[in-house]
């Protein structure tokens, strides 16, 4: 395996911010309808808002991976005297609940950073949070990532195209003598 550079994105919530107002599924929900802004369904949010509004809590929740099985961490939260179970706050969507999946065809619904063109400077739901409970982050992590030989042999081929095999070969051979 090996180590990359990757570029991680991501959105941190500040949950005492937060008020309830759900503009960020408002406008998730336009911004990822067909055609696009064309209507609002907050049911087709990647983000949600879970709530206990006797005790005014409220906890935004953006979609992650998919998860084929229902998992098996029932852990319990206490905030402020109320308890939670640990599907409350998961991000998965799962065939246990009906969270994160698009309520016409139950097809599961990810978080896609709002990714389009030209690229938003940040997804939609942060620049909408007036509270700024949203906190768009970006950085860089290393990750382990597994190179598949066809890959390599498909990168290899074009280096090969491209250069001819004997300088390839070459240039091989002088990386590994330094390495």
């Amino acid at each position: 395996m090996a180590k990359i550079k990757k570029k991680i994105k991501t959105i941190r919530v500040d949950a005492d911010k937060c008020n309830g107002c759900r503009a960020c599924e408002i406008i998730c929900s336009a911004f990822h309808a067909e055609p696009k802004y064309s209507s609002v369904n907050p049911a087709r949010s990647r983000i949600q808002v879970i709530t206990h509004r006797l005790r005014d809590i409220w906890v935004p929740v953006f979609a992650g991976e998919y998860a084929e099985a229902e998992c098996l961490g029932r852990n319990k939260y206490v905030i402020e005297e109320k308890e939670y179970d640990e599907c409350t706050f998961c991000r998965a969507s799962c065939p246990s609940r009906n969270l994160f999946k698009e309520p016409d065809s139950g097809l599961p619904l990810k978080c896609d950073m709002c990714e389009d063109e030209p690229p938003q400077e940040e997804p939609l739901c942060v620049q909408a949070c007036l509270n700024d409970v949203l906190i768009y982050e970006e950085r860089e992590e290393d990750v382990e990532e597994e190179v598949r030989p066809e890959d390599l042999e498909t990168g290899l081929k074009l280096l090969v195209d491209k250069y001819g095999p004997q300088k390839l070969t070459d240039t091989l051979i002088r990386i590994a003598q330094k390495g």
